[in-house]
Formats: C-alpha cells, sequence, structure tokens
C-alpha cells in the first residue's frame, strides 16, 4: 500500500516539475487537486486534507523553484532586477491578500478573476504584441505590481507565476525570461506559505501521523523527489521550443486552469 501511494506522488511531482521548469508556474494550483485525492482516498482525516494537500504543495515548491530557477539560471534566462523588485510586493501581497480573503465573497471574485485569466490567455496565444518602447517599470511600480498579482493570487488560491508570466510578456520580456524569473519569485511565495501551514497547523487535533503542521512528509517527500528531477527537464524543453509555440502551450495552460477554476465554483 505504501509503495503504491509513493507511485501516486511521485507521478503528481512529475507531472509538476515538468510544468515548473516550462512555465515558471509553482505547481500549486497542478498538485492540491490530486494530492487531495490521493490523501483523502488513503483514508487521511476528512477534514483536515484540504489543508495537508495545500500544505504540503507548498513545502514542495520551495525544491522544485530551485532546481527551476538553477536550470534556468544557467542559461541566462533569469531577470535578477525583476525579481529583487517584485519579491517584497510579492510578500507583502500575499500577506494581505490572506488577510483579506474573509472579506471579499471568494466565488465572485474567483468568477472575475477566471475570466482575466480567459481573456489573458487569448491575448497570448495569439502573440498580441504590446507597445515596443515598453519596459518593466521602475522599483516602486515593480513593488506594486508584486503587491497586486501576490494579492490575488492569494486571495483565489493560484499560483502568482499564472499573473507573472504574462505581465512580464506585457513588458516585453521574452518568454523564456519571463518563465525562469517567475520560477525566482515562486520561492518567496512558496516559503511563507509553508511557514504559514506549519504554524496553523501546529495544535490541530487528530492529524494523521508523519505530520508536521499541515505538511504530511510521506506525499512532501514523493513530490519533491519526482519534481526536482524533472523540473531541469521542463526547463530544457521551455529552451528548446520555438518562443510562440511556448507562449501557446502556456495559454493552453492558463486556459486548463481558468476551467478547472469554473469547475471548482459549480
Amino acid at each position: 500500500m505504501i509503495l503504491e501511494w509513493g507511485l501516486v506522488y511521485l507521478a503528481i511531482g512529475a507531472v509538476a516539475g515538468t510544468l515548473a521548469g516550462m512555465f515558471g508556474i509553482g505547481g500549486g494550483a497542478v498538485i492540491v487537486p490530486p494530492l487531495a485525492l490521493a490523501l483523502e482516498a488513503q483514508g487521511l482525516p476528512h477534514g483536515h486534507v484540504l489543508h495537508l494537500a495545500v500544505g504540503t504543495a507548498m513545502a514542495t515548491i520551495m525544491f522544485t523553484s530551485i532546481a527551476s530557477v538553477r536550470a534556468h539560471a544557467a542559461r541566462g534566462a533569469v531577470r535578477w532586477e525583476i525579481a529583487r523588485r517584485m519579491t517584497p510586493g510579492i510578500l507583502l501581497g500575499g500577506a494581505l491578500g490572506a488577510a483579506l480573503a474573509n472579506a471579499f465573497s471568494t466565488r465572485w471574485l474567483a468568477l472575475w478573476f477566471t475570466a482575466f485569466m480567459f481573456v489573458m490567455a487569448v491575448n497570448v496565444a495569439l502573440d498580441l504584441k504590446p507597445k515596443p518602447a515598453r519596459q518593466p517599470p521602475a522599483a516602486i511600480g515593480m513593488f506594486f505590481a508584486g503587491t497586486i498579482i501576490s494579492g490575488l493570487s492569494a486571495l483565489v488560491a493560484i499560483g502568482g507565476a499564472v499573473l507573472t508570466v504574462p505581465f512580464m510578456l506585457y513588458c516585453n520580456v521574452p518568454m523564456i525570461q519571463a518563465v525562469g524569473t517567475a520560477a525566482t519569485i515562486g520561492f518567496p511565495i512558496a516559503l511563507g506559505g509553508t511557514i504559514g501551514y506549519l504554524f496553523t497547523g501546529w495544535h490541530a487535533a487528530g492529524l494523521p501521523q508523519w505530520s508536521l503542521g499541515y505538511v504530511y512528509f510521506p506525499a512532501f517527500a514523493g513530490v519533491t523527489a519526482a519534481s526536482v528531477l524533472t523540473a531541469p527537464l521542463g526547463a530544457r524543453i521551455a529552451h528548446r521550443l520555438p518562443a510562440k509555440l511556448l507562449k501557446r502551450i502556456f495559454a493552453g495552460v492558463l486556459f486548463l486552469l481558468a476551467i478547472r477554476m469554473l469547475v471548482g465554483l459549480w
């Protein structure tokens, strides 16, 4: 039984790692749904399944992000100045989004956000060009962009790269650099989320054995092992694909994530 579930965790991690390397997407939107199903099928406490899935996914994304960043940085595809300028806003936005989550109607917010994702997916798929002179804003502009992106992501529980990559494309950052930089920004998001879920679940009653807070270590080990190995593979695929094809595949991922969000709402 343990071996069977270990193979499931490895499969989830392999898919998440490949997508993280290809598009800078941390993997939460990819990991959480199948991981929640697997944990529930294992018979873990129903009331804790979703928290364990999200907390475990956050913990795995830290390591997946590092593996993806190393692969992209080795190919010169990380814009470190953009990552440095956006990270403080990303951290602030995540905290604000979590704090304000109860003040908004998540359903209506998610509907608007899904519509926005469809629009972005169409723009990316059609390769609509921004004004040639448009460049990433100065430090204060990048701070506010990071705050808005992270805040919205926290409110609707979706990875920041889904918004970060289109934003950078809008600023005329090449697709492959947008992907590498998004993977870099994914680390502080995952770190903050992991710390939050560790402390939130520290005194939770009825957690399964091998849990620390809301991080379930058997799943963490399997998903992390596979994702760390496959993230460089995803990065290699991204660097070998033509930019237009990579954009269209990314647009397809956006469409799928938007559809999944709609299905979850209904």
